[in-house]
């Protein structure tokens, strides 16, 4: 089968690999029907986070059960699956109290137990514990926003269910990728008054707009702050949602917080470091972390199929797997918001 490799900074290549088979008791074997590129296969591809080998890459796709292992009960071939952005048992203590991105027996893609998700098939244990099955054959109109559950809009679902968001709420979104623009979206389906989106690029500016935001500042760092002070009287927001990862994202989730407000961080920190003294002074909190999104696709999944939200225009790129080269050169150059591939 041909697979995404990244063999060194700014090198993606697909490849030929040898084609997956089920070898354990909980395994199961996905076709996969479509993939993405995400902001966080980005660090690699930069060169900001090592890369001293070759490896497969990917970790959100959805696809078809092609066959099972012994003991998969909850899946069978000819499923549609949605496949959370890392492997779970769905059995362990952290699994079973809804944090299964801290699986005690949590497995990456794109290692020796699971294949990487941008490629023709995955392989993958724990089928039980990580798959979740549609309840029938989704259209074809609804894969994108299907595949969106596998990692963005759980993580922007979980950005701001981990800054407390409720009905009646001001809330800033720090961050203007999908999972930013996912956060906005799940900030409005969570009743926010006023959703505050901090974006410098007209196309996300206008899907922010689209999916619920009141509000576009365009400022950065200093120059946000006062804009989003000014906009709430000096008070700030009830609750910001940080989504990017870096040091800066969080000084400004914090200088835009109000007295007491909750600071949901979902973004893979590089270089970050929380505010203590800030946190103690005020009176904020900081929550959020790695998404449990295995957690929240049942409802999501509910969400979409009822045509209550629609993640998937998050994509606004669609390219063969064969161009995948392309696609990373077009996230990292920021002409597209997220990649969608098809094999």
């Amino acid at each position: 089968m041909r697979a995404t490799m990244l063999h060194a900074p700014f090198d993606i290549r697909l490849n030929d690999v040898p084609d997956p088979k089920i070898d354990g008791p909980t395994d199961a074997l996905v076709k996969i029907v479509a993939s993405c590129i995400c902001g966080s296969d980005l660090w690699p591809y930069r060169g900001e986070n090592p890369v001293p080998e070759p490896r497969r890459i990917g970790h959100e796709f959805v696809g078809i059960v092609e066959e099972v292992g012994a003991e998969v009960r909850t899946v069978k071939p000819g499923d549609f699956v949605i496949t959370p952005f890392v492997v779970s048992d769905g059995t362990c203590p952290n699994c079973q109290a809804g944090y299964q991105t801290a699986c005690q027996n949590r497995v990456g893609y794109g290692t020796d137990q699971a294949d990487g998700g941008q490629g023709e098939y995955v392989k993958l244990p724990y089928a039980d514990g990580t798959l979740v099955a549609t309840p029938e054959m989704p259209d074809d109109a609804q894969i994108p926003s299907l595949l969106a559950l596998s990692d963005v809009m759980g993580t922007g679902w979980h950005a701001a269910r981990a800054a407390r968001v409720k009905a009646g709420d001001t809330v800033v979104v720090v961050g203007d990728g999908a999972v930013g623009l996912c956060g906005v979206l799940a900030a409005s389906r969570m009743g926010a008054e006023r959703i505050v989106a901090l974006s410098r690029h007209e196309p996300r500016q206008k899907l922010a707009v689209e999916f619920g935001a009141t509000d576009v500042i365009s400022e950065r760092d200093d120059a946000a702050r006062d804009a989003v002070l000014e906009l709430t009287g000096g008070v700030g927001a009830d609750a910001v949602l940080e989504c990017v990862g870096t040091g800066q994202a969080m000084t400004t989730a914090f200088d835009v917080a109000r007295a007491g407000a909750m600071v949901g961080f979902v973004g893979v920190p590089h270089g970050v470091e929380p505010p203590i003294p800030v946190m103690f002074r005020r009176n904020i909190g900081l929550a959020g972390g790695a998404a449990p999104v295995r957690t929240y696709l049942p409802q999501l999944m509910a969400d979409v199929l009822a045509g209550e939200i629609d993640p998937g225009k998050v994509f606004d790129l669609e390219l063969p797997l064969a161009e995948v080269a392309e696609g990373y050169k077009a996230m990292h150059e920021r002409r597209a918001i997220k990649v969608l591939l098809r094999p």
